[in-house]
């Protein structure tokens, strides 16, 4: 799952990135690679050695809060440089242990040498590095063979979409000499999913032009230390983000450009 955000939706998709993901992978087991993945070398081949009960003991230490070590192929920076690249030299950098979470560790299936699971984890969780730690655990080294994200935050697996299909709309349009919009837009999704889990905050149409204009508001039902998701008037139009100022009032954070149609 990969969520695209255009135009004005681009302003929120950092939530996105710090939201929650869910994994499944599969884990080739008895063999260890230098980026924990199968792209990578093999550096260590070892005979599967454990039993069942060793296996489901080992998934359970990687269940709920924890810290990680990052890959040394990762985007994460080292003074100014990604990680990947000191990998790719040769050269090995210090790097700080951070915190993880993995909501749920789901044991699919294990068939020869090939381990498949469901994993919810928090941002930042690195799943080759999981694997590679499990096959450390369990003595006979691993990498990932396969690896697909299933979920982001909240949005439906149901309504993802391949680029194949998209192509096969547009040539659709074309053939139907319609505008592709007609086909397309139907599978967008509101622009304020990206942050669904927010609060929402209704500001009345009596303050709405003062906040779009960035001024802070009064509103009810709001708190402190909090992102909220603001709507405006009875028809709870979304526009933005928001939090309270230090004088207790609805500041915008962050606002979308309304282009209205002219009036008639």
């Amino acid at each position: 799952m990969l969520p695209v955000c255009l135009g004005e939706a681009t302003k929120f998709s950092q939530h996105l990135l710090d939201a929650d993901k869910r994994y499944l992978v599969t884990a080739k087991l008895g063999q260890r690679t230098d980026t924990s993945d199968s792209d990578g070398e093999v550096v260590q081949t070892r005979p599967m050695d454990f039993t069942e009960i060793q296996l489901l003991a080992a998934l359970e230490h990687f269940r709920g809060d924890t810290m990680q070590v990052p890959s040394m192929y990762s985007a994460l920076k080292y003074q100014g440089q990604p990680l990947y690249k000191y990998a790719r030299e040769g050269i090995e950098v210090p790097r700080e242990a951070r915190p993880i979470t993995v909501f749920e560790l789901n044991f699919i299936k294990l068939e020869g040498d090939e381990l498949t699971l469901d994993i919810h984890c928090s941002k930042g969780t690195y799943i080759r590095t999981i694997i590679d730690d499990l096959g450390e655990m369990l003595g006979c080294g691993a990498h990932v063979i396969m690896l697909r994200r299933t979920q982001v935050a909240q949005y439906p697996y149901a309504r993802m979409v391949t680029l194949e299909q998209l192509e096969a709309l547009v040539a659709q349009a074309q053939e139907q000499q319609i505008e592709p919009s007609l086909l397309l837009d139907p599978l967008l999704l509101p622009m304020d999913t990206a942050v669904a889990d927010f609060p929402e905050v209704n500001v009345p149409d009596a303050s709405a032009a003062y906040l779009m204009q960035g001024q802070a508001v009064r509103v009810v039902g709001l708190e402190a230390d909090q992102l909220v998701r603001i709507t405006l008037g009875d028809t709870r139009r979304f526009v933005g983000i928001g939090a309270m100022n230090d004088d207790g009032l609805l500041a915008p954070k962050r606002l979308i450009v309304i282009h209205d149609e002219p009036a008639k």
